[in-house]
């Protein structure tokens, strides 16, 4: 299996803090870049290419990468997939594109994340402008959030003429990518040059700017001839156990977004650290606190290491980096003294019968309480459905639901509404929530949106900057 992570090599006394949170490896050397490529074989049907949700042409990106045609490389790679800087850095390639990798199995795959890379900072440094603009087709669109998806959509559109205006609540663009991606994975310039480049494509961005707060969802429809809700979800939910509002205990998003806005030096941490829930947002979590400097970090699931929904490569870092996993254990009280976190009190459990999710269900074991000493409580266990959102786009426009999540047309991300389209994490309702499939979303709606406006025989090559 292809190594994602560089470890810290002493944790965490010995390294300053800024080392403890430098992306994981350096960048590939102009020869480091060309040596990795010329081990590709170049297959005919690469197995890579069938494994990206944005089917990216791998083979090619990397054959020019070898010849040292590291622009056109570049160019392959965003004709593709608009945000391939931040998906270099945060996909999961062990179980994408590295893991279908046909040496995978007798020899270490090509590290193809890491080559994506290199062609995105060569572009970046170079600042290279591969699309501009369309012809403008008279049709306006909007969309509702800034994150890969939204940008993703954006993009494609302008690059086809299309006059698009995005909607941003908060002050940055980029959504999780600039804010929910640990530091050490994607730093917060890497998305926020990718805003910059829709930017340089002719859209418009409004932050600050709240949908039903400071314009009305009724004002978009009639105002746009369509329009792209990418709201991704919303905060962690509260655990409902006593004691949760104490100071110390902190939201895990929240967390990870201090590393990306604060200088780390700021940022406030415990000696004793317990992070709830056992998906990649709590190993990011339980990572930080021991890269900040906390001796002990504990993560605490009430499943068993089957059943975790972090990554296997995530679970192997988080141990490497020194954080303790307490499975089977299911919190039921935060303790407290003089208004502070002393312990958390918790349960054992056992594993009964599968859920709905098809894992199987945590169950009490009688008179099994203990607590955790610690002094800070970190708390991620998913995030809540935007329901503000979704109520309006049900109530008043008719679009359907599954689980809670928009529900859309697989093949044109177009919801019941025949305006409306959707995608990202908010209609995610199965399988795996990634900025790449954020990104593929973003395409398919485009794609949707432009046949809608422009009619079936409308697909026509997007305008491509000078090839010099």
């Amino acid at each position: 299996m292809a190594e994602h992570y560089k470890p810290v090599k002493y944790l965490p006394w010995e390294m300053s803090l800024e080392e403890r949170f430098q992306e994981y490896y350096p960048a590939y050397s102009e020869r480091e870049a060309v040596l990795e490529a010329n081990r590709c074989l170049y297959c005919h049907d690469a197995p890579c290419m069938v494994a990206c949700p944005t089917t990216i042409d791998i083979p090619t990106f990397i054959r020019k990468i070898s010849t040292g045609n590291v622009k056109g490389s570049a160019r392959t790679i965003l004709e593709s997939n608009l945000l391939g800087a931040s998906c270099s850095r945060v996909c999961p390639v062990e179980v994408l594109c590295e893991g279908a990798c046909v040496l995978q199995h007798d020899h270490k795959p090509i590290t193809i994340g890491r080559l994506q890379r290199y062609a995105m900072d060569y572009a970046q440094e170079k600042n290279i402008e591969f699309f501009q603009k369309g012809e403008p087709n008279g049709f306006k669109v909007v969309v509702v959030g800034s994150g890969p998806a939204g940008l993703s959509c954006a993009g494609e559109l302008a690059k086809r003429g299309f006059d698009v205006t995005v909607l941003e609540k908060r002050e940055w663009g980029g959504g999780l990518d600039t804010y929910g991606i640990v530091v050490f994975r994607e730093p917060v310039e890497v998305s926020l040059g990718e805003v910059k480049m829709m930017e340089k494509l002719g859209v418009k961005f409004k932050f600050n700017t709240e949908v039903g707060k400071d314009v009305s969802f009724e004002d978009l429809v009639k105002e746009y001839d369509a329009v792209f809700v990418s709201v991704g979800l919303g905060a962690v939910p509260e655990m409902e156990i006593p004691g949760e509002k104490m100071e110390g205990v902190h939201d895990g998003l929240e967390f990870i977004e201090e590393t990306k806005v604060k200088p780390l030096k700021d940022i406030k941490f415990g000696n004793r650290v317990c992070v709830i829930g056992a998906g990649n947002t709590a190993i990011d979590c339980a990572t930080i606190a021991r890269r900040l400097g906390s001796e002990r970090v504990s993560i605490v699931y009430r499943r068993s290491e089957a059943e975790m929904p972090a990554y296997h490569f995530e679970y192997q870092f988080a141990m490497k980096e020194g954080v303790s996993f307490m499975f089977l254990t299911q919190p039921v009280e935060v303790i407290g003294e003089n208004g502070k976190i002393k312990a958390l009190k918790c349960k054992r459990m056992d594993l009964g019968q599968p859920d709905a999710s098809g894992r199987r269900s945590p169950v009490e074991v009688p008179d099994s309480e203990f607590e955790i000493p610690c002094d800070m409580l970190i708390t991620a266990i998913g995030q809540k459905k935007l329901t503000y959102i979704t109520d309006k786009l049900v109530n008043e426009f008719g679009v359907k639901l599954i689980k809670g999540y928009i529900s859309v047309d697989e093949k044109t991300n177009r919801t019941a509404h025949p305006k409306i389209f959707a995608g990202g994490d908010c209609i995610r309702s199965h399988g795996e929530a990634s900025t790449v499939m954020a990104v593929e979303d973003g395409k398919i709606a485009a794609n949707g949106i432009h046949v809608t406006l422009c009619g079936e025989g409308a697909h026509r090559e997007p305008a491509l900057a000078s090839k010099k």
